[in-house]
């Protein structure tokens, strides 16, 4: 585990908000050099703890407004059932992320929709098939506020 002080924090928590930001910027923001900045970054990069870039797109203003999670129960247990189910779930472009969790349920979807037609067809046709469902709860997203987690 890597040993981050002030600085470091500061660098995540401005690239939490903006990842486009270079190191200039970055530097200017915390009264860093350019250089400074770039190095840090790099040492972040290099230990694992920065991974990659994302981009985050409004799926609103891209047609779709509804999300709904999804907890899924498997009805038969077993390496193979959830080899084929994790597989199976995959591939519906609807499903934006799979999370295999410990509890009520042994999956947690999240699958964006156009509108609530929309998730009924997708949900239908595409999760009730999949291989070894049981239970499904279904719960729609009314608001979302993002936060950086600790850092």
């Amino acid at each position: 585990m890597m040993t981050l002080d002030d600085i470091d924090r500061a660098i995540l928590r401005a690239l939490s908000d903006d990842a486009t930001q270079n190191a200039g910027a970055l530097g200017r923001l915390l009264d860093l050099s350019q250089p400074a900045t770039w190095r840090r970054i790099k040492r972040l990069q290099d230990a694992g703890v920065l991974v990659g870039r994302k981009l985050d797109l409004d799926r609103e203003k891209l047609g779709f407004g509804v999300t709904v999670f999804l907890g899924i129960k498997l009805a038969t247990k077993g390496r193979v059932s959830l080899d084929d189910f994790e597989r199976a779930v995959s591939a519906i472009p609807e499903v934006q992320t799979v999370e295999h969790v410990l509890g009520m349920y042994d999956y947690r979807l999240r699958v964006t929709a156009r509108d609530i037609a929309d998730f009924e067809r997708v949900l239908r046709r595409r999760v009730m098939t999949l291989p070894g469902v049981g239970d499904v709860e279904a719960n729609v997203l009314l608001s979302e506020e993002r936060r950086p987690g600790p850092i």
